[in-house]
Order: C-alpha cells, then structure tokens, then sequence
C-alpha cells in the first residue's frame, strides 16, 4: 500500500486536445500514471474530453470522463465522485492552469480533494514569472534581468531600463505562447499585447535577451523526504532564442565541461527545493559560451515534453516514479524497474548519444511564416539513438519522414542558392537550417564563420563537417578498390544507409549489402539499462548500431520467426 494509507481514490486531469505544444506525450505520462497508481490498488477517474488517446482506455483508467479540462466541468466530476486527491502534473500546462484555478476558487478545498505531488503554492512558484524570480534569488540562483508587467505601460517602462533587445515571457503558458524578442518599442508593443492576452493572470516578464547562450535542460526528481537526482541532462544543438520544442535537442550534452555540468546539476537540485516541487520537474539553463554563467531560464512543475523524451532516453520511467512520490513513497524505497535489483535513487548512466528532431508541416500553409524562434511551431519530434552524435543525427532525419535520405545525398544541397541567402538563413533560422548548415559548408564558408552567425556550437558543426568528408570520400570510392572496406565501415559508424552509400558510389543498394555481408559489416544490438552496463537489465529496451563488436544480449537461434 502507498505510504499515505488515505488514499483510495485519485482524480488525474489529462491534457485534452492534441495541439501545438500539447500532444502525446502528455498522454504518454498520463497513462504511465495510471499505471502506477493502478498498481497500489487505487481507484482512479481521468478527465480527459480526447477519445483518441491511450489514457481514455477502460483497461487502463478506472472511471473515465471524456469533459473539458476545466474548472466548471472538473468541479461536479470532483462533486459527484468525491476523490481524496487530485493529480495535476500528468496533463500538461492545460491541467496545470485548471488545478491552479479550482485551488483559487476554493473548489478543492469545498470538497476537501487535497493535490498530490507538487502542491499549489510550488506550483505557482514555478510558473509566475515574479515569484519564480524571487525564489530563485533567495536561493542564490542567477535569473536574467527582468521586471514583470501586467500592462503595456510597465512592459516598456521595463525594457526601456533594461535596454533593447528584450525577450518578453508569458506566465502560465506552453510551447511560448505570445513570447519574443523585441527589438524596438513598436515590436514590444505588438509582443506584450499579444502577450497578455495569453496570460492567465495577465502577466509578462520583460527580461534581458540572452541569444546565442548555450540552453540546457535538467531533468529533476525530489520526494516528499527532499532526495534529489537528476535524472537526464539535455543540451540544444539551437542556442537561446529558439524555442526548445523547436529545437535539436541532443541527450547527454556533448560540449559542457564537467565543471559546467556539475555546476549546474548543483543549481537545479537547489532550484527543485527552493520551489518545493514533488515528483518530477524540468529546469531550462542558459550558460554562457565562454564563461561559466549560468541564468535560470525557467521551470516547468510537471511533466513536460522534455520529461517525455528524457524518460525514452534514459529508460528511466519518468512519470510513473512521480506518480509514486506523490503518493508517498521515497526514491529509496522504489525499484528500478529495468534492472530489477537498483532503486530508483539513482541518476541513470548513457553509453549512447541520443537525437531528437521536430518536425514542421509549414510548407502545408500557403502564408506561414518558416522562422522558428520563440513560440513553437512544431507539430512533431523524432527519436534516434546511436553511439555517435553522427549516427544519431543521420538516424533521426531519415525518420522525419520528409524525403531525406539523411543528412546529405539528398541532391537538394547542391542547388544554387546564393552565399548571402544561406547566411541570412543561418542568422534568422527557419525549419530548414539544418540543411542550410549543409549547403553551408559544402559553399565554403567557415565553421567560425557558421558559429558566429548561428550560435550553435562548434563541435556540433564539426561533427556535420565529418559526415561531409565522408560524403566527398565515398564519391571518390569504387567498390573494388582496397580501402573500400575499412571507408563504407566508418560511413556505417557515422549512420550512412546502404541507399546513401550506393548514391556516393553510383552503385545499386543491393551492391553494397552484398558487400557489407560478405565483409561481416552488420550492426550489433545494444540494450539500454540506464547504468552504462554495471548491472544486467532485465527489459528488451534494444537499438542497433555499427559502432560494436558484439550484441549485448543472446538471441535464440531456435526461436520460431513471426
């Protein structure tokens, strides 16, 4: 049994409808809480008006509402079944602003339904922009320079003293809804009108620009005895200025130093507890390129899109440990469920690199705008795991599904287009800038050059140029010559298909499978146990790859195919 021996029945809010922002992986958390609770004995009710959704499953939840998120309609499901708690970090920002207003309307309190895991006071910590600033100062964490607005006078009254360009953020929002940089007053106007509409409460915080700082994301976990560990740590191949959800995001980082790293983690541990957040939360950082300055950007108290991809990253269960906090239970006393022996104190290992890209439709509407910036505009991400950063990358676009054979061989990157265009898109980034970094390249210009105009770091740049070179190599290589083996394996390892190896080589795609198999060229199947190999895992989370010499788990020859 839990250990708050009151609980018999739990209201969980879902996210409702899939929409820029807010889309599976809000149901993804929701069902894995279900699960959770599920597994105690607890009876549950989920609000959730999508049908569409695994979470709606009867199997899975145990009373389901398909109503509104929203304050009216929660309110008689909470009079009608009378929960002794109600969760809010499972459905997203949408349930989150609806629990914060039930608390404010005394509805929670009317039914005595008491919120489990991060409480109301933590919750609004976390998400208004003033008293997030606030407790992060007290607790000596750096925030930017910032003053909130609740009207169009205080914003530029803010920005005027803290000197254009400003990044205008909106409280109680997802995916940067009405957020941007302003340069000029007439642009801050247009952003904090828009801005406010947003809002909740009204309310936006009017800060110093921070662009091209490196972004990085912590994932948190604390129980209600105030253990703490970072589960995951994430860094933006986009630096500050492109919303994360539009971003590349690669797990674990790749160019901090440990010192950087371990600073970090020490603030976002510190954050977690001056917030007072229970469960699971997500610490956006901005770090400063060549310094060791740190600004806390902001903090989500619940699970988010982050959470979502730093649980299939690490194979660490995210949610269902939060899930399990905010019914009383300690990280101590929770199992591993993938080793079967550890407990879930733990911050998990990677042997691996991990890529996530997102994936735009902007090309479906005629008018859109193809910048990404601020406010998400995604409608989708990738996941590709590799023992590369190389591999990864590869792996992840030919999953977007877009037409790419990966990063290149496409044939589009050899079209003319001129040096300033590509610059100008290098500067102000549009959904294709991945691509432009490419043609780039190929152009001539500089990898110092790239970095200064897009801010993405050099060794992200780098590892792009490496796939370039091996691109040149293969053109140049005939399938007899000596050095043929030993160049389409190292293609292989920087995730080059047999498609895209037959391209380089003017050969047929079977050509080069009968060569790679007459080599011994094959991948190699690696298990994902979130301790880097210390402990045997027990769960058949696999993912293939060239870089190995031998599969990590035994098949069974005699196994009956499917």
């Amino acid at each position: 049994m839990p250990k708050f021996e009151w609980i018999r029945k739990v209201l969980i809010l879902g996210s409702g409808a899939i929409k820029i922002g807010e889309a599976a992986e809000f149901d993804y958390s929701g069902s894995q809480c279900l699960k959770a609770l599920k597994e105690e004995g607890i009876e549950t009710i989920l609000v959730n008006p999508n049908i569409a959704t695994i979470q709606t499953d009867p199997r899975l939840a145990g009373k389901v509402y398909l109503l509104p998120v929203t304050p009216e309609y929660v309110e008689k499901v909470i009079e009608r079944e009378r929960p002794d708690g109600i969760m809010l970090g499972f459905g997203g920002q949408t349930a989150l602003n609806c629990g914060v207003s039930l608390a404010k309307m005394g509805i929670l309190e009317k039914y005595d339904v008491k919120v489990l895991g991060t409480s109301i006071e933590a919750i609004e910590k976390a998400s208004n922009r003033e008293m997030f600033k606030q407790t992060m100062l007290n607790a000596d964490i750096p925030v930017p320079k910032s003053a909130s607005a609740t009207s169009i006078e205080e914003a530029i009254k803010s920005a005027e003293e803290i000197g254009y360009p400003v990044m205008v953020r909106v409280a109680y929002t997802l995916g940067g809804k009405g957020t941007g940089v302003a340069y000029s007053k007439r642009e801050l106007l247009e952003i904090v009108s828009r801005g406010l509409t947003h809002s909740m409460i009204r309310q936006v915080l009017v800060e110093e620009y921070i662009g091209h700082w490196k972004e990085v994301e912590y994932e948190v976990m604390r129980d209600y005895e105030d253990n703490c560990i970072t589960v995951c740590n994430m860094e933006n191949f986009d630096p500050m200025g492109v919303h994360t959800g539009d971003s590349i995001v690669v797990a674990p980082s790749q160019t901090l130093t440990n010192r950087e790293y371990h600073i970090l983690r020490s603030a976002s541990i510190r954050a977690i507890q001056a917030l007072g957040v229970v469960g699971e939360c997500n610490i956006q950082w901005a770090l400063h390129p060549r310094s060791e300055e740190i600004r806390a950007i902001e903090v989500n108290p619940r699970m988010s899109r982050s959470s979502a991809l730093a649980s299939k990253a690490t194979g660490y269960p995210l949610a269902y440990i939060a899930a399990k906090l905010a019914i009383g239970y300690t990280l101590p006393e929770l199992i591993n469920k993938v080793t079967g022996i550890t407990t879930a104190c733990f911050e998990p290992a990677l042997d691996y690199v991990v890529v996530k890209i997102p994936r735009w439709d902007l090309k479906k509407f005629r008018n859109a705008d193809r910048h990404i910036g601020t406010q998400m505009k995604s409608v989708g991400e990738v996941m590709a795991i590799g023992r590369t950063f190389e591999e990864a990358l590869q792996k992840a676009v030919r999953m977007l599904d877009i037409g790419k054979m990966g990063l290149v061989t496409n044939g589009d990157e050899d079209e003319p287009e001129s040096i300033d265009a590509i610059r100008d898109c290098l500067k102000n980034p549009t959904d294709e800038r991945l691509f432009k970094i490419v043609k780039a390249i190929k152009k001539g210009i500089t990898i110092k050059e790239i970095y200064r105009l897009s801010g993405i770091d050099p060794w992200f740049l780098y590892k792009i140029q490496n796939i370039i070179e091996m691109e040149k190599r293969l053109k140049k290589l005939k399938i007899n010559d000596k050095e043929a083996l030993s160049v389409i394996k190292e293609a292989k390892r920087l995730g080059f298909s047999d498609a895209q190896i037959a391209k380089c080589m003017k050969i047929s795609e079977s050509e080069v499978r009968q060569f790679r198999k007459v080599h011994g060229v094959i991948p190699v199947v690696k298990q994902i146990d979130t301790l880097a190999a210390e402990w045997p895992a027990k769960t058949n989370y696999l993912y293939m790859t060239y870089n190995g010499d031998e599969d990590d788990i035994k098949f069974d020859a005699e196994k009956k195919k499917v």
